[in-house]
């Protein structure tokens, strides 16, 4: 049986695998998160290990991106904790008939309120540090480097159509 490499553009880098893959020859990659090249760590010709470090974007803006959404989180956490609390004070002097329906009412509806605002900041902060890992660019597979487009300096956009950093054969 005869094999053929096939290449993957990994974010302006090309891999090729001596194992058959079915659509591609090459393959593109390139980052799922927009910034600046600031490290290759390959070359054209050389061998990869599925899971290695192609390149690295520049870190700065995701990372702080994390640390806002790590302060929005125990924001989140502490109006939550301290709707729980009110809502527990109302809930005794409602059941010692000292308040009324509405102020219990009003209660439970801002601690809802309080745990939707903390289960999206969870979420944000799970995104956030998503992004960040993304800003690594890893071999999808075992493959060869056969071309990089991508350079320290390139700008890479997720939003619209990424240009390769990366092909892999």
């Amino acid at each position: 049986m005869k094999q053929r490499m096939v290449a993957v553009t990994l974010a302006g880098v090309w891999l090729a695998s001596a194992n058959p893959l079915w659509a591609a020859d090459k393959v593109e990659l390139t980052t799922r998160v927009s910034g600046v090249v600031v490290d290759v760590l390959v070359k054209p010709g050389q061998r990869v290990k599925k899971g290695a470090v192609l390149l690295r974007l520049d870190r700065t803006v995701l990372q702080a991106r994390l640390d806002e959404a790590i302060a929005e989180q125990a924001r989140a956490q502490a109006d939550e904790a301290d709707a729980k609390r009110e809502l527990e004070r109302s809930q005794e002097l409602f059941d010692r008939t000292v308040s009324s329906t509405s102020e219990l009412e009003a209660a439970t509806l801002r601690h809802v309120r309080a745990q939707a605002a903390l289960s999206g900041a969870n979420a944000r902060r799970v995104i956030a540090q998503k992004n960040l890992q993304d800003a690594e660019l890893k071999a999808p597979f075992d493959g060869v480097v056969s071309a990089i487009p991508g350079r320290p300096g390139t700008v890479v956009a997720a939003d619209c159509q990424p240009k390769p950093l990366v092909i892999l054969e």
